[in-house]
């Protein structure tokens, strides 16, 4: 294909740029499981990371969400808004800091937790089934890299 500005031809590949096929990637492979949470819960995305952030690390406040997750904080407040309107977490205002919320999930939101997780974790088997075990480990290990988590 050439560039209609001055018909060279364009070097750059888009499906080869690594944040493109980082996008198509995680894109692609979270199809599936979404529809899981948005069928059965009726959750969004950002509802269903606070849901499962609660649900793995315990009581958290949305500022302690949003920098591990990665979430702008209005996205998180109104997930937040959403998962309590469905009685899967509570807010606890902190009595040192009245700013403070505290966000711990309910008996609903532990279920939910529960039932989604071990889909999770049998998606995430189905996903890795298509690698070696080297491959990936090497994926995942890369891919912390990348998001800064190592």
């Amino acid at each position: 294909m050439t560039n209609p500005e001055n018909d060279e031809k364009d070097e750059f590949d888009l499906r080869n740029f690594l944040p493109f096929l980082l996008n198509q990637a995680a894109e692609e492979s979270s199809l599936e499981f979404q529809q899981v949470y948005k069928n059965r819960y009726g959750m969004l995305r950002t509802e269903w990371r606070v849901l499962f952030h609660l649900g793995n690390y315990g009581e958290m406040t949305a500022k302690d969400i949003g920098q591990r997750a990665k979430i702008h904080k209005t996205k998180i407040s109104r997930a937040v808004a959403k998962l309590e309107q469905r009685r899967f977490l509570k807010r606890i205002r902190d009595e040192e800091d009245r700013r403070v919320e505290r966000l711990s999930l309910t008996q609903a939101g532990h279920s939910s937790y529960r039932e989604l997780r071990e889909i999770a974790q049998s998606y995430d088997a189905k996903l890795a089934a298509q690698f070696t075990s080297g491959e990936v480990a090497l994926l995942r290990m890369m891919l912390r890299r990348l998001a800064g988590m190592d």
